[in-house]
C-alpha cells in the first residue's frame, strides 16, 4: 500500500492514545501493536528508498570532498525528509483514519 506520507496529517511528536479505542479494531492490543509494527516497518522502508534515489541524483562519482559538504539541493532534501513525522506515527495515524487493512491469520477456535 503506497502511501502519502508527506501529506499525513501525522503528529511529529508522540501524543497520548486511548488504549482502548486503539485495541476495538483487532481486538488484542498485541495484535494492534504488530499491525502497526509493519505499516510503520513498510513507510520507512519507502521512506528511505525515495530518499536514496533523490540523493543518488546529486551524487557523483567525480564529485571531490568539497562540492559533497557544499551541495545546498542535497541539503535540503535530507533537511526535508528529517522534518517528517516518524514512520510509527504516520502508521498510527493510518490507523485512526481506518487506512490500514489487515488479515487476521492462524487458529480458529
Amino acid at each position: 500500500m503506497a502511501s502519502d506520507y508527506k501529506k499525513s496529517k501525522a503528529p511529529s511528536s508522540t501524543i497520548t492514545r486511548d488504549l482502548d479505542k486503539l485495541e476495538s479494531v483487532t481486538g488484542n492490543i498485541y495484535e494492534t501493536v504488530v499491525v502497526l509494527y509493519k505499516r510503520a516497518n513498510q513507510i520507512s522502508v519507502e521512506i528511505k528508498d525515495e530518499l536514496n534515489r533523490k540523493l543518488q541524483e546529486y551524487g557523483n562519482s567525480n564529485d571531490n570532498l568539497e562540492e559533497i559538504f557544499e551541495n545546498r539541493e542535497q541539503i535540503e532534501v535530507s533537511k526535508f525528509y528529517e522534518r517528517l513525522p516518524k514512520p510509527t506515527l504516520i502508521a498510527l495515524q493510518e490507523y485512526e483514519d481506518n487506512e490500514i487493512f489487515f488479515k487476521k491469520t492462524g487458529k480458529k477456535e
